[in-house]
């Protein structure tokens, strides 16, 4: 097994996440708070929280979690849920649990970091990169070219993090259906699904595609709830189901009761959750579109599809790495630069920063940035 290499991301937040006077490249929607989320709670579920017992819990997770989660699938049951703490455990077990030496993945870039760089600590991985001059298309053809005999993971992640790019639902499906011709498993990372700008091109779950299929989900990033490390695949191969049971015994083993009660109450309220998270994505992106355009020369900007992070481009002559680090230094605006999305795989652009729209009152943050811009000329 190669080790798997400092996760740059985390690296950098553990920096200037909680120092920076404004994060604006949160990758979470507004977070909901613990007096919020219980006023959503149905009698049960209340009762459930207020007598809650500190036990271990089941390692497939809280049954009744269990059967909610199951509902917001067309076409799966609570059996064909897995919970974890967190899509990134879901993610670094499902993967040892699909690779291994002999196989081979595809991964779909730019990407969160551990989508490549997990497969790579296991197998050969070939990366297919959207293309940022057709606003972040996917070319199948390039896919279908990626794959081989012993490919047995299809990764990719929709709506996108850091692009916020969607690809068309028949396209989508048509990933599925290479998938199922060649015994692949599609692994599908749908943590911003439900923030769509258009709700017209929300894309079907791809467990509900195919049976080999696993969709990641979690409370963090629609939900805007991060703090209870919550997440799930769903999965109809009871075969794979089985072999992530056991891989989780040696890592959390179960997860928290008390973020099982809350996520159970998050999940049921998930429409009201996202109406709101929905609601204050549409009345920040004017504020954004407005501070792009007075500064024009200096960026190109496209609102994304879906999720709450956008990926715009920095034209400045000093490049973007020495732009985020003085804006961050100099004015406490901290965005993601393009670094932290390089790929082993493929190209990346080098002149593109990540920027979060899905939290309430970006006026301090983006005055700030512009009276720093401004400042400059």
């Amino acid at each position: 097994m190669t080790r798997l290499p400092d996760f740059r991301l985390e690296t950098y937040f553990s920096r200037w996440e909680f120092t920076a006077r404004h994060h604006l490249t949160a990758s979470d929607a507004q977070t909901v708070t613990l007096s919020e989320l219980l006023a959503l709670a149905d009698p049960g579920d209340l009762h459930a929280w207020e007598t809650l017992s500190f036990g271990y819990t089941e390692t497939f997770g809280d049954p009744a979690l269990r059967q909610a989660i199951a509902g917001t699938y067309a076409h799966v049951d609570a059996d064909d849920v897995i919970c974890f703490t967190g899509a990134q455990e879901a993610l670094y077990l499902a993967m040892h649990v699909l690779l291994g030496p002999a196989d081979h993945a595809v991964v779909v870039t730019p990407n969160y970091q551990s989508a490549e760089t997990v497969p790579l600590s296991l197998c050969e991985v070939s990366g297919v990169a959207l293309d940022p001059d057709d606003d972040w298309a996917l070319d199948l053809e390039r896919v279908v070219a990626a794959l081989r005999p012993n490919t047995r993971v299809l990764s990719v992640n929709f709506p996108n993090n850091p692009t916020g790019t969607l690809v068309d639902a028949a396209d989508f499906a048509r990933l599925a259906q290479l998938c199922d011709e060649r015994g692949i498993h599609l692994f599908s990372d749908e943590v911003y699904r439900g923030l769509e700008l258009d709700p017209s091109r929300t894309l079907p779950q791809a467990a509900e595609l195919s049976e080999r299929a696993l969709s990641l989900n979690v409370t963090s990033k629609s939900l805007g709830l991060p703090g209870l490390r919550l997440g799930w695949i769903a999965c109809r191969d009871r075969e794979v189901r089985s072999r992530l049971e056991r891989a989780k015994h040696y890592t959390t083993i179960c997860n928290a009761a008390p973020s099982e009660v809350l996520a159970r109450i998050a999940v049921k309220a998930r429409d009201r959750i996202l109406e709101r998270n929905r609601a204050v994505i549409a009345a920040n992106l004017p504020a954004f579109d407005t501070f792009f355009a007075e500064f024009g020369e200096l960026f190109e900007w496209r609102a994304p599809d879906g999720g709450c992070v956008a990926y715009p481009r920095y034209l400045g002559t000093d490049g973007v790495e020495r732009f985020c680090a003085e804006l961050v230094e100099q004015a406490g605006v901290l965005l993601l630069p393009a670094s932290i999305y390089r790929s082993e795989l493929t190209p990346t652009p080098g002149d593109r920063f990540r920027l979060g729209v899905g939290r309430r009152d970006p006026g301090p943050a983006l005055d700030a940035f512009a009276a720093w811009l401004r400042g400059r000329r």
